[in-house]
Formats: structure tokens, C-alpha cells, sequence
């Protein structure tokens, strides 16, 4: 085991957490808020905002023309040891906020951030299945971006309304209690898949 290896077996981690939903009090933000107040000591969650990421457009996905808000998110996966994805459910499937993310970020393909990247899953909603439906949909699509999602079946928080307070608090704690556990077992993942290879040579995103 190589001096690096060691390191990062023991060094802290930073893991960039997005919310596939731009709603103001969005219940998968508050769910990210949360995951960032439980994670282990070793686990330090930094949420990110898709607000101004642009739809998605091959014409302006270059180096000389790539959106400065796109820019800034590759950079923030390139730089993250891991992602933390909490997703609502539209229509049985991914919003389209989060696709979009997704679609600028992975492109060009030999050269995205996702790669090899470690990412766990997770979702909220006011019904009863907590979005479970676009967590497989959004596992298929990290899948064609060579990331490694975290397998697990994920967090699935349904009835929302009745597992947070008015102040947006998750107050349910079977509920708090799998989500720290869902953290440990984060932490553990990316310290087994180690950063990709692109990461440790220092190469920014494109």
C-alpha cells in the first residue's frame, strides 16, 4: 500500500451534496441539511446549488464556451472525493433539474468528474415511496457515467410532512438514525474506491 493510499484512508473527506430540486424549502435539500449535521466525523458535506446551471447545450459544451456556472460545478465534483445525490420524484422519474446537471458534467466523456467517482443516492417526497421510483432511474444514469454508486438501495424518505418540523428539522428518528448509518456506510465506499486515477494526477476539469 502506497504512502497516498494510506492517506486517504485516514484523511478527512469531502463529499459535495446536490438536491435534484431548486423549490425554495425543497424537503431533498432539508434531507442534504440533515445528511450534513449526522455525517461522521470524517465526512464533511458541502451542498451545492443548481440554480444556475443553464439547459443543456452541445453548442456551448467547449472550453472557450462552456458556462461559467458549469465550469464551477465540474470543478466541484472534480475536487470532492465523493457526491451525495438526494432526488425528488417526477412522473416516475428524475427531474429535470438534476438531468441537466448531469448531462453538462458528464460531457466530454473522457474527461468527466463522475468517472470513477463514488455517489450515493438518496430521496424524499411528500408520498408514500420517497421518490424510490427515480432513485433506479437515476442509478441508470450514473451508471453511463462510469461513476460508482454506493450499493446500497438507498435512502427513501416518504410522507416528508410528518418526519420534519415547521422548521424544517427531521425530527423522525428511525429515520435520522438509517441516515447516519447510510453516511458511515458513504464514508467506508469512497475510502474503498479511492479517488480516480485523473483526480490524483491533479487534472482539472474540463
Amino acid at each position: 500500500m502506497t504512502e497516498t493510499t494510506n492517506a486517504f484512508t485516514t484523511a478527512p473527506l469531502r463529499v459535495v451534496a446536490i438536491a435534484g430540486s431548486l423549490r425554495r424549502g425543497s424537503w431533498n435539500r432539508r434531507l442534504l441539511e440533515t445528511a450534513r449535521e449526522l455525517a461522521p466525523a470524517g465526512l464533511h458535506v458541502d451542498i451545492v446549488d443548481l440554480a444556475d446551471v443553464p439547459l443543456y447545450d452541445g453548442d456551448r459544451d467547449t472550453d472557450e464556451t462552456r458556462p461559467a456556472a458549469v465550469r464551477w460545478l465540474k470543478q466541484c465534483i472534480a475536487d470532492a472525493d465523493g457526491v451525495l445525490i438526494s432526488t425528488p420524484e417526477f412522473n416516475h422519474s428524475v427531474p429535470g433539474v438534476l438531468q441537466n446537471a448531469i448531462d453538462w458534467v458528464s460531457r466530454p466523456a473522457m474527461k468527466s468528474p463522475l468517472a470513477g467517482k463514488p455517489v450515493a443516492i438518496m430521496g424524499a417526497s411528500p408520498g408514500a415511496l420517497g421518490a424510490a421510483r427515480a432513485q433506479q432511474q437515476l442509478k441508470l444514469v450514473l451508471m453511463s457515467t462510469l461513476a460508482q454508486v454506493l450499493p446500497h438501495p438507498g435512502i427513501s424518505v416518504g410522507m416528508v410532512a410528518e418526519k420534519f418540523d415547521a422548521s424544517g428539522k427531521l425530527v423522525h428518528e428511525p429515520t435520522r438514525q438509517f441516515l447516519t448509518a447510510f453516511l458511515t456506510e458513504l464514508e467506508t465506499w469512497i475510502r474503498h474506491v479511492g479517488r480516480p486515477a485523473v483526480a490524483e494526477r491533479g487534472v482539472r476539469a474540463a
